[in-house]
């Protein structure tokens, strides 16, 4: 009795320790559990700068021989009404340096029937989405694009061309235009303008890093990765940044309230934004080599917004078309910054494409030898494809 008595504080003691013990390693397990999904938490919410450069890193090593390529990625609701233009300007390249894709809507092909020019047969997208402007889709389209270029390693320039865009020189000077840069042409500023820019936003992509600009790009070949590869930024804008819906008489008062969303147009901010994400604005020529003239009248911006103007065959004379060419720098007021035009630190002309032209201003083009020389009789003679009929 007496010896069980002996041993019964040393077993309440030991018991009472393994008490203690059992609590210390749930308040460890506990711990680093919280720890765990605060680095989670913080993963989350750190700068997109430290995610997507921690992509990059992981960037596919790409080898290739021979010259390398520019690829034109055409950006076209259906066919390409300037489709002889590009014909005429392609004929007198070396095939092995360039490409060409393009996005045009699902089910719409590239052939004998519906183009003019054999430099765009079987050039269309199979994974082609329904684009629709002012929404993601416009920019989810840009990085189909880019994906598919990116197969070809040779590919080390990417141009985004609309399918009104003509090239105000030669394939020579173009080619070694973007060829002697080692930047990305990127039409990029601060947009100080409230309502494009989405509080929600935030923490993924802080105010001072929202960039406003041109979707006519021309990207190097990292830049045009960092884009394909992004999964953090589209989520936010396919989200938060969205058009807000024209006024509609039908829907009476309730016009107020749709007027106070966030007018935001995704194609003007993704590129631009992201690479400001990613740390590369000092990768940039931070302007567009692509031309535009923007109508801004107060009365039709007030019914239907800033719209390109087009070019007819009146206003595409060989005056204007070298006063555009002798365009060498740009005025960025809200960064009271003025950009030369330079590549690989040689002052050029601003512009290598513009647009909005009509195919009389594209035959008048034609007609001056600004893409170089053509035949105008077997251009003529081509009939027009079956969807412009």
């Amino acid at each position: 009795m007496t010896k069980k008595s002996s041993l019964l504080p040393i077993l309440l003691q030991q018991s009472r320790r393994r008490v203690i013990w059992s609590g210390w390693k749930l308040v460890i397990i506990l711990s680093m559990g919280l720890c765990v999904f605060a680095l989670f938490r913080l993963h989350l919410s750190s700068p997109p700068e430290t995610l997507l450069s921690r992509r990059r890193s992981f960037s596919r090593e790409v080898v290739f021989s021979g010259p390398p390529k520019i690829a034109f990625l055409f950006l076209v609701r259906r066919g390409l009404p300037l489709d002889f233009l590009w014909g005429s300007f392609l004929e007198n390249a070396d095939t092995g340096n360039f490409s060409i894709y393009v996005h045009s809507e699902p089910g719409f092909e590239f052939d004998e029937s519906t183009t003019r020019s054999r430099f765009f047969y079987g050039r269309q997208l199979k994974n082609s989405i329904q684009v629709i402007w002012g929404e993601s889709s416009m920019i989810e389209a840009e990085r189909l694009l880019l994906d598919a270029a990116l197969e070809d390693p040779a590919n080390q320039r990417f141009v985004l061309l609309s399918d009104s865009c003509v090239p105000l020189y030669n394939f020579s000077y173009i080619y070694s235009y973007l060829m002697a840069s080692p930047r990305s042409f990127v039409d990029s500023f601060l947009d100080v303008k409230e309502g494009r820019y989405h509080p929600k936003m935030s923490p993924v992509i802080p105010k001072d890093k929202w960039r406003k600009g041109s979707q006519w790009i021309a990207l190097i070949r990292s830049h045009a990765e960092v884009i394909v590869d992004d999964v953090v930024i589209l989520p936010v804008f396919k989200k938060l940044c969205k058009r807000r819906p024209p006024l509609d008489a039908s829907k009476g008062k309730l016009n107020v309230k749709l007027q106070k969303q966030h007018n935001c147009i995704p194609d003007e901010h993704y590129v631009q934004t992201l690479l400001s994400m990613s740390g590369l604005e000092g990768e940039l020529e931070r302007r567009t080599v692509t031309y535009t003239v923007w109508n801004q009248s107060a009365t039709k911006m007030e019914n239907k917004g800033w719209h390109p103007m087009t070019f007819s065959y009146a206003n595409a004379s060989p005056r204007k078309i070298k006063e555009i060419k002798g365009i060498n720098h740009i005025d960025y007021e809200t960064e009271y910054r003025t950009e030369w035009c330079r590549t690989n630190s040689t002052f050029v002309p601003c512009f290598l494409f513009a647009r909005k032209f009509s195919r009389g201003a594209a035959m008048r083009l034609l007609s001056d030898g600004v893409a170089g020389p053509f035949d105008a009789s077997s251009i003529l003679a081509r009939s027009a494809p079956d969807w412009e009929r």
